[in-house]
This record gives structure tokens, sequence and C-alpha cells, in this order.
């Protein structure tokens, strides 16, 4: 899941997820009646992959294939006049004022189509819904949109702000020299606390990983409502840190960690980190960086932020996620579809719209104390920022084989049925 799937069409924070709603939507719903994990207790080797598709990973990266018939648009051309660019984003997940800004530049429209899930965009697009630039895009779909032909490979001439951006996604492991993307939001996953009300740092023990299972927290922890990060953490808290792993024994491992932690503590789960810890009616969750950094907005009167911590690995070794945007192929202004992903990735319009979106962009100048200095971040909440060495040394959730996601779906089932 997306930080921002399920997420109100208006933009406004979504009310507390339940458990049944995640259920009914997810499409692994129907292995929640194998019983008692059976399946994955079975004893079998790893699981191999299937698909003609690759499936990138940080050692196997993937150069994509340019096709004969989509090809990239050609140099020195001049932006499309009196346009509306067509943009395709997740709801809440762009500056309106940088949209603005930009349509003044250009002396263009932009109009933005949202939507609130992956499954959702990919499908109206398949079905020939036509836009320009498609924001947010996952990684795990990369291959999809692009052996489909529904994105364009990138003319590089139109975006020279790539220099603003890490080196690193000049040459990312997902799309070898950025034939077909430019890096949007980078985000980690780790665990968020309540400083005044729990007496462990995270930072001091052995296995934050392990923070969770404290049965003298019971009824005060959460974790996030989503199959792979659930598992994962089930991984993470065995000392497991291929967060892809095809390995039923592994799988089941991480199922019988979260049994125990249901056991321990009656886990909670959900969403809604940005606004349980602030509130205290959450002590300890794990949380998506973007969210914890948007905490200042949602402590109640005469709580400081400081009693809100996030933490995540000194050495980068957590989960680390990022999005892309692209130019679709259906694209009728892919000039300025081009221009709109440079504007993007340049230092004025990322730290605009950093302060509305809270998720971090990944520019060399957008540094943690950047970020406090321009009073976007609380220095409390330091530990929220990406640095480039996380995305280098962290674990990526990526697309997993078919067969494979059945098996971490079946397990997250059979937890949450359990809660």
């Amino acid at each position: 899941m997306h930080p921002r799937e399920g997420w109100p069409k208006d933009g406004s924070r979504p009310p507390l997820f339940s458990r049944r709603s995640f259920l009914a939507r997810s499409a692994g719903a129907g292995l929640a009646a194998v019983a008692g994990g059976a399946l994955l207790d079975a004893c079998a080797p790893a699981l191999a992959g299937s698909g003609k598709v690759p499936l990138p990973r940080h050692d196997h990266p993937v150069t994509w294939p340019i096709f004969d018939d989509n090809k990239p648009i050609a140099s020195g051309l001049q932006p499309e006049t009196g346009a509306t660019l067509q943009i395709y984003n997740w709801v809440a997940y762009v500056n309106q004022a940088c949209l603005n800004h930009f349509a003044k530049k250009y002396n263009c429209k932009v109009q933005m189509t949202t939507f609130n899930t992956m499954n959702e965009a990919l499908s109206k697009l398949r079905s020939g819904l036509s836009f320009d630039v498609f924001m947010g895009v996952t990684v795990d779909v990369m291959g999809q949109l692009i052996e489909s032909k529904l994105v364009q490979p990138l003319n590089h001439s139109y975006i020279p702000n790539i220099s603003q951006a890490w080196p690193d996604f000049t040459n990312p492991f997902y799309d070898q020299h950025w034939q077909y993307t430019a890096p949007y939001t980078i985000y980690t996953t780790g665990i968020s606390w309540r400083k005044d009300l729990v007496h462990e740092n995270p930072y001091a023990m052995r296995n934050p990983w392990a923070m969770p299972w404290q049965p003298k927290y019971k009824g005060k922890v959460a974790i996030l409502d989503d199959y792979r990060e659930g598992i994962s953490l089930g991984l993470l808290k065995n000392g497991i840190y291929d967060l892809n792993t095809t390995d039923r024994n592994q799988i089941a491992l991480a199922r019988r960690s979260l049994q125990e932690l249901t056991s321990q503590v009656d886990v909670h789960i959900d969403n809604n980190d940005y606004t349980e810890i602030p509130n205290g009616q959450t002590w300890i969750h794990t949380a998506w960086s973007g969210d914890m950094a948007a905490a200042p907005y949602y402590m109640p009167k005469g709580v400081p932020v400081e009693t809100v911590g996030y933490w995540f690995p000194t050495n980068g070794r957590g989960p680390v996620a990022n999005d892309t945007n692209t130019v679709l192929r259906s694209a009728t202004n892919p000039v300025l579809a081009h221009r709109f992903l440079n504007y993007m990735l340049d230092l004025p319009n990322v730290l605009e719209n950093i302060s509305f979106n809270g998720y971090m962009q990944p520019l060399t100048a957008v540094t943690p104390q950047r970020l406090v200095q321009e009073k976007l971040l609380p220095k409390s909440l330091i530990s929220t920022a990406v640095l480039p060495s996380d995305f280098r040394r962290g674990v990526g959730e990526l697309q997993l084989p078919v067969d494979a996601d059945a098996l971490w779906q079946q397990a997250w089932l059979v937890v949450s049925n359990g809660i």
C-alpha cells in the first residue's frame, strides 16, 4: 500500500481504517480461508519467480528496452501553446501552488485528476484514459507500465534539473539510465513513539524492531495496515532483511511473530500514525517518515512536538521507498510534460511542495538541516528526513513473483483475522 492509498477524494486525512475494509478491498482476501497458516508452515523450498517481466533488484538492476514504436520525443521542441497539461496523481500528493506557478510560467492551464489506489490508476490507463503526466508512480509497477507501453521514454535534454537530484537517480536499479522515470518523493518506514509515555528509547535498544513486542504497553501499540509493511516488520524483528523473500519458512516465521504481537499487546492495525502518536491514543506505532514529519500539525494544544519520536536505523538498513514521475505515451502535450518533470526537480519548487506534501524529495540541497532551517521540519523529528545513504543501504519492498505475493497476503490475512 502507498501512504496515500485510500485517501478521501477531497484530500482530507482519511478516517480510521478498519481491518474489515482492508480485507474487503484486498486482492488476496480469498486466501484468508486457509486456516491457521497451514500453507505457510508446510515444508517447501523457496518459491521461484514467474512471469516474463523482470523484477528489478539492487543486485539485479534492470535496463528497460526502448521500443521502435515508442521512442523519446525529439529535442529542441517548444512547449505546446494554449495547452492544458493533464496530470494524474494520488490525492493530496502535490502542492496546488506548484501547479499554479507552473501554469503561469508556461502560459498554460493545469488540470489534475486523482486516484486512490495504484490498481485503480493502472486500470483506468489501460482502459484508454489519457493524461500527460503520471505522478507518484511506484517502483513495483514500472515493468507493467513500460512493457505495455503506457509510458514513453524521456528526452533528458528537457530535464536538466536532474543535476539537482541525488546522483543515484540518474542510474537507479529499477530504471537504469533513468530512461522512463524522474524521481519524486522518498520515504522510510520506521517506528514512532511517545517519548513521555514510553520508557524505552529505540536508539538504545539491541533490536529496535522488537520494540512493539512489550506486554506492558498492551492496548497502546499499532502497526501499519499494509500486508507488505506488516510481514516486513515480522521479518525484521527476526533479523531477516530480505523484504522480498519468497521463502515459505521465513514468511511463516514473520506471521507467527505478528501473531505473538497480537496476543501480547492486543495490537491495533491502522494507517493513522500521523494523528495517534501526536494525540497519545497510541504510544508505539510503525510509521512512514512523511507522515511523522507532519506530526506538528496534529499535536494537541499544550503538548510539545518534542514528545514525538521517530526511529529509523542509523545505518540505513531499513525499509526505504520512492515514487517517480513519468510522461505517458498518450500525452498530447509531451514537451510541457517534460518541462513539468523538470520543474518538480528545482529546489524552490521542491521546498514549496514539501511545505504541503510533507514527503521529502531527493535533491542534494534538501538536507535535514535545510528542512529545519526552512521550518519545514522540527529539529526533534530530523530523523524523518531521508539521507542518500538510506537509499543506498536501505531495503525495498519491491514487486514479488505472483506465487510469493500470494503467500505474503495469506500470512497477513491470517494475522489480521486474529485481531
